[in-house]
């Protein structure tokens, strides 16, 4: 038996597939730890999808390095590892094993090998057996399922009904490394919402590249409205959140069953990326700028107090003054309940990063500021028109002495703003609080607990 430790970085995908890697683990008899003095096997479990990301996920590698001094083995697995396999294999030679995102099911497998004193898995690395580790990233597409293992039972967990994507936008390189869209059968994803609300979690977070497409590979048209009405009969399941959806494919039926279910949250996410149709045609997206306000309309019309969370690039290969005007425009129109800004990554391998007119670095960063400080002034404003209303608030900590922090319908966890409240010690995380909203700040609002 082994001590496995995982570091994970990267996206919420990435987290649950490292819960999935160490439930096989802990199945086959190993213990995960958490902590990496502790363990025997350390994971790093890297992202790979923009060059800011795949510079963490190097430093961390090194970093973790010198335990191999104390006999420590060194496991590198996830986006990086799949896109990258042999280029860390000749670089990383601090890696015991490197392995991608579809070989997580032979994970049992290497671990067992590592563990054998100066051996390595029987198989040939792909640099013909001169490289010091093994890689293991082979481009057979699956799904990883079966049994998570969490440290302690939670509130709030997150469920990908989905991998992969067909979107094919021209400046993402998550097709090449996580392949086509694959839906997770509803029945698998009913029993795991059935056991995760056992275990406790009150609120379930639908993640996948594009949620909205679930169920067209499985049977020919968008069955996320059935599925979020099965998930919804769930008992013990009070929140139900949706990210990343895609403009084109929130149809009326998604809606109105949106506006239906009391357990789904008022709120979704729409990463849009831009909102000049010259724009949008180059990357390679299906909407439209007057599509975007029509499905804006609709969505606040049908479900009154709706948040909608959006994405926005700045600086893709093309964008003129007048376009990224074009963009201040839109933002200031729609105001947008929750907003983040990226500057444009070029990423080898992807249409974009042939594309003429390549925006200068420094430029699109002044352009993702510019919007990132508007949106600031945004927010503020539509906190302050919380001020005096008493919401339903997720507890998530303690912060001592009678103040917590939580969450409102309208807020996802580590991504979007906090509620700060003040109530009685007896108040755990994961409790539902009644707050009564006094004060707001530019992200967070503040209050106080009226009742349990």
């Amino acid at each position: 038996m082994s001590r496995i430790f995982f570091d994970t970085l990267g996206c919420f995908k990435n987290a649950e597939d490292s819960e999935r890697a160490a439930g096989l683990l802990a199945a086959s008899g190993h213990e995960i730890v958490f902590d990496a003095d502790k363990a025997d096997i350390i994971l790093v479990n890297t992202c790979g999808f923009i060059e800011e990301a795949k510079r963490e996920s190097i430093e961390r590698i090194l970093e973790f390095a010198p335990c191999r001094e104390s006999g420590k083995k060194l496991i590198v697995s996830g986006c990086l590892a799949q896109r990258y396999a042999d280029e860390l294999s000749e670089e990383l030679p601090e890696a015991d094993a490197i392995m991608g995102v579809n070989d997580y099911a032979r994970l049992p497998e290497i671990v067992k090998a590592l563990a054998q004193e100066d051996a390595r898995p029987d198989l040939p690395d792909q640099n013909g057996g001169g490289a010091r580790n093994r890689v293991f990233a082979s481009g057979e597409e699956g799904l990883l399922l079966g049994p998570r293992f969490a440290p302690a039972p939670r509130a709030t967990t997150f469920l990908k009904i989905a991998e992969g994507c067909d979107n094919r936008c021209a400046y993402c390189a998550i097709p090449l490394i996580r392949g086509r869209y694959r839906s997770v059968p509803s029945e698998e994803l009913a029993r795991e919402t059935e056991r995760l609300a056992k275990e406790g979690a009150k609120e379930i977070i639908l993640i996948a590249q594009d949620v909205s497409a679930y169920g067209l590979d499985l049977c020919g048209k968008y069955a996320l409205p059935s599925l979020l009405t099965r998930l919804c009969e769930t008992e013990g399941v009070e929140w139900i959140r949706l990210m990343y959806c895609y403009e084109e494919r929130i149809t009326d039926e998604l809606i109105d069953v949106m506006a239906r279910e009391d357990k789904i949250c008022s709120y979704i996410d729409i990463p849009l990326q831009h909102c000049v149709d010259s724009v949008l045609s180059r990357m390679n997206r299906r909407s439209t700028r007057a599509g975007i306000e029509r499905t804006l309309a609709t969505l606040r019309e049908r479900i009154p107090g709706i948040a909608i969370r959006t994405t926005l690039m700045t600086g893709f290969p093309g964008e003129s003054d007048d376009d990224f005007r074009e963009m201040e425009e839109f933002i200031e129109k729609n105001r947008f309940e929750r907003m983040g800004v990226f500057a444009y990554s070029s990423e080898e391998g992807t249409p974009a990063a042939e594309m003429d007119d390549q925006i200068p670095r420094e430029i699109a960063q002044e352009r993702r500021e510019r919007l990132m400080l508007r949106q600031l002034d945004i927010s503020l404003e539509n906190n302050r028109r919380l001020v005096g209303k008493t919401l339903r608030v997720l507890t998530e900590d303690s912060e001592g002495d009678g103040v917590f922090a939580g969450r409102a319908t309208f807020d996802a966890p580590e991504i979007d703003n906090a509620v700060i409240f003040t109530g009685d010690e007896g108040i755990r995380a994961g409790d539902f609080v009644n707050v009564k909203i006094t004060d707001a700040m530019d992200y967070d609002i503040i209050g106080t607990v009226v009742d349990r």
